[in-house]
């Protein structure tokens, strides 16, 4: 890893170095805060959690060929190198910071409520058409997660597309600050995390915290739809790039032809050129990911017949609107995470295929005062759309299924209090040919749902 020696690492995290001076030189060859994820000659960053305490597990980790670690307790005569700190989690960020500032890479930084990862995963389908590309891999956008995914990035690496998912105030501070972005993508204001950011302008002013650590000259890429988004007029004196399918933006899409469950066909009219493009995700949330990453590519000095490739090569990620056949049934597995907006999405989507569509539908958290009345409406909307079967599963779904009530014509509506009680009853509710949604806040764990669909015999 690019300097980092333990001389520069005691520096950049403010730490007291202990140990034998001659290694301040050495230079780490990784950085974990999981003990079983210790490479040889690694930096171990020991986070004190609610269940574990990663100190504990320093003498095994060095053991392990560690080449240091950090610590918030002074060790006393041991024979290892540690460099003494006030927070372990504070340090992570710190080191990652000075070796993202060291490092010859240009950043993409994703931001917005909902989107992000689809967002990234466009982009860097995109860029790797010329580039060696980095991204967030998982749920690695967090305080922890980001230092994390800065820390994977090597030389050989041109572009890194990093993920970042904020619930607070001055949270995207600190990861702006962190990974220090050359271009933004803010992919929309909506209802996440209402209980924190109090409305839809209280969550522009937390995403929009990110312009403040934007490198010089940074490009920001705003979508031109959005009615919060829109109203940013510059950010350090330079004017957006705005995306959308109004042919008044920077960028747009028409001609748009459904696929249904195999995406869509559609043409993006550019800066450097129209070009005709099939998306092979459905939903119409990723023609925007498709503007956003042709935006980004053209930054970048991507060409159209690039830009095409990249989009055009685009697949699915388990809990992101990932396609899987079972031959009996073919799943939507969209339950990674929820909010209103993103379940209506999803719906849209559900409501395209052929045959019998069954949602299977899960609690949306932190969602504030509103959230039984956003649920009620989730379930309207649900059966406005049409859909055959709406199972609606959790506490706060019980409001989802009396909007679904409200409003149903034909549909079948069916309530389960726990996921374990439907999959209980599971064979009762699917039959062979459905097509099925499954989606519900992370915490709500409906991965299980998706497992069992996937090994039924109907």
């Amino acid at each position: 890893m690019k300097d980092m020696t333990l001389q520069n690492i005691a520096s950049a995290c403010h730490g007291t170095y202990h140990g034998d001076k001659g290694l301040l030189t050495s230079k780490i060859t990784g950085v974990a805060i999981d003990s079983r994820k210790i490479m040889p000659g690694g930096l171990f960053v020991p986070i004190r959690g609610a269940r574990v305490d990663g100190h504990d597990f320093i003498p095994q980790v060095m053991e392990s060929g560690a080449l240091v670690t950090l610590s918030e307790k002074e060790l006393g005569d041991v024979d290892y190198p540690y460099i003494h700190v006030i927070s372990c989690a504070q340090a992570l960020k710190d080191i990652a910071a000075f070796y993202r500032n060291i490092l010859d890479i240009r950043v993409v930084g994703i931001t917005g409520s909902v989107g992000k990862t689809s967002t990234k995963e466009t982009v860097a389908s995109v860029l790797s058409q010329k580039y060696k590309v980095l991204k967030t891999e998982g749920n690695f956008n967090n305080e922890i997660g980001l230092p994390l995914t800065i820390f994977n990035i090597s030389e050989e690496h041109e572009v890194a597309v990093l993920e970042m998912g904020i619930d607070h105030f001055g949270e995207m501070h600190r990861l702006a600050s962190i990974s220090r972005p050359d271009l933004c993508i803010i992919t929309n204001i909506g209802l996440a995390h209402m209980e924190n950011f109090g409305d839809r302008d209280g969550t522009l002013r937390a995403k929009t915290e990110i312009f403040d650590h934007l490198r010089p000259g940074a490009s920001v890429i705003l979508n031109g739809d959005d009615d919060k988004l829109s109203t940013v007029a510059s950010v350090d004196g330079k004017a957006p790039v705005f995306f959308g399918l109004s042919n008044s933006l920077d960028a747009y899409a028409d001609e748009l032809e459904d696929l249904g469950l195999r995406g869509t066909l559609c043409t993006l009219h550019l800066s450097i050129g129209t070009v005709r493009a099939h998306i092979p995700v459905p939903g119409n949330p990723m023609i925007y990911n498709a503007l956003a990453a042709a935006c980004t590519g053209i930054v970048l000095g991507l060409t159209l017949d690039e830009i095409k490739k990249g989009i055009e090569s685009l697949k699915t990620i388990s809990g992101r609107t990932n396609l899987i056949d079972t031959d009996s049934l073919l799943i939507i597995d969209d339950c990674y995470n929820a909010n209103p907006v993103s379940m209506k999405s999803s719906l849209d989507i559900l409501a395209t295929a052929k045959g019998r569509t069954v949602a299977i539908l899960g609690d949306m958290f932190e969602l504030g005062a509103n959230e039984n009345e956003l649920h009620y409406n989730t379930g309207v909307y649900a059966a406005q759309k049409e859909i055959d079967v709406i199972c609606c599963i959790g506490d706060l779904s019980r409001h989802m299924r009396d909007g679904a009530k409200a409003q149903a014509k034909s549909s079948a509506i069916l309530y389960f209090e726990t996921k374990e009680t439907f999959l209980d009853r599971i064979n009762n509710v699917v039959q062979k040919g459905d097509t099925l949604l499954v989606k519900a806040s992370h915490g709500m764990e409906f991965s299980d749902i998706v497992e069992m669909l996937k090994t039924m015999e109907l």
